[in-house]
């Protein structure tokens, strides 16, 4: 059966991260997605290295460009903005995250192409909106900081701290990804295309869900907790004999549990401790005991003995660990995609499972075609 979005053609213009990862999504569902790149030098990822694979392709650049062909293109040039302009007009969808009016100047923005390709669905992705944050640069480190999710991450007394992945800018991929997709279902009832516009900051303000409805309903601004939780207890790292335990403690009646295994069960009764809402009110007081009993035993034993009774807890992985774990459960996480040359790269699989039309891993990202200025 053939993928949910083939015979579906993207341009994408994008660069970097949030673009390209929105572009690979459509590309793993299915599309034919074009990469347009600079001539020389192409995405600005492709020399964001080490680290490198043994073919010296920055392991940035693919993790966001499987699934595409790729186009050289000088979109300064008259020429190369004509055959632009003519694969637009007879693409389903662009994508481009250009500074605002950039496109325009090239003759490639969404008014100036709709009136020749009326079913176009035409993605813009900016960092701060078409109005008046348009000047301004749209890095997800920038974003992180004036969105506001730096000053809810990192330690209570330490200074902000970033994620450490571009988090806005995949968020914003996938914000991109649903809006397409949202369009084209109402171009298959209507007929009609339309531009779907993303702004990393909003997308920012989104993502940060309970903490963002904090302030707009209650007018809590939350500040940087560590590991902790503001609404939820325990939830955090707490020391054990030989290092961390996570515990992500939802409900009650896994606290009974919790305290159950930690051989105090009387401590789920304790007045301070009965409800969620008295452990968040007492929460230091909460660490102390349960670190003076945790502190007995190691922190894998203490998983092993929680998870059978249903209690979220576990180690701090690396990354090599986190991918060890998803294997370990048969999430097979990673896929091998084929080289033009034979050989194959290794990349984490799209999460997404369809029982009819899964994902399709056609082919590793592209290299940069020869070209000279």
């Amino acid at each position: 059966m053939a993928p949910p979005l083939a015979n579906l053609r993207v341009l994408d213009f994008s660069r970097i991260l949030a673009g390209p990862f929105a572009t690979m999504q459509l590309a793993d569902l299915g599309a034919t997605v074009t990469k347009v790149e600079r001539p020389v030098t192409g995405d600005d990822t492709r020399t964001w290295k080490p680290p490198h694979d043994d073919h010296g392709q920055a392991t940035y650049f693919q993790a966001v460009n499987r699934n595409k062909n790729t186009i050289v293109l000088d979109l300064t040039d008259p020429s190369d903005q004509a055959r632009a302009r003519e694969m637009a007009t007879a693409a389903d969808i662009v994508v481009e995250n250009f500074r605002p009016g950039l496109m325009a100047d090239f003759g490639l923005d969404y008014h100036q192409l709709q009136p020749e390709n009326p079913g176009l669905i035409y993605c813009s992705i900016t960092g701060f909106g078409h109005g008046a944050g348009a000047a301004l640069p749209g890095y997800d480190l920038l974003i992180q900081a004036l969105g506001g999710l730096m000053s809810i991450t990192g330690a209570r007394d330490g200074e902000p701290q970033k994620v450490g992945v571009a988090l806005v800018d995949v968020l914003a991929g996938l914000f991109a990804t649903s809006g397409i997709l949202a369009a084209l279902h109402h171009r298959t009832t209507t007929g009609e295309g339309q531009r779907v516009d993303i702004d990393l900051l909003t997308c920012l303000l989104a993502g940060l869900v309970n903490q963002a409805s904090a302030y707009t309903s209650a007018g809590v601004v939350s500040t940087r907790m560590g590991n902790q939780h503001p609404s939820i207890a325990p939830y955090e790292l707490l020391a054990c004999a030989d290092g961390e335990l996570v515990l992500a403690v939802g409900n009650d009646r896994q606290f009974a549990s919790l305290c159950k295994v930690l051989g105090e069960p009387g401590l789920a009764a304790a007045q301070q401790f009965s409800t969620n809402s008295s452990r968040v009110r007492n929460r230091q007081q909460l660490r102390t005991e349960l670190e003076r009993l945790l502190t007995a035993r190691t922190a894998a034993e203490w998983t092993d003995d929680l998870t059978a009774v249903r209690v979220p807890a576990g180690v701090v992985n690396d990354i090599a660990g986190a991918f060890a774990l998803a294997e370990k459960l048969g999430l097979e996480p990673i896929v091998e995609l084929p080289r033009d040359d034979g050989t194959t790269v290794s990349l984490c699989r799209n999460p997404i499972n369809l029982s009819l039309t899964p994902p399709v891993y056609r082919s590793a990202p592209p290299d940069l075609p020869n070209t000279e200025l």
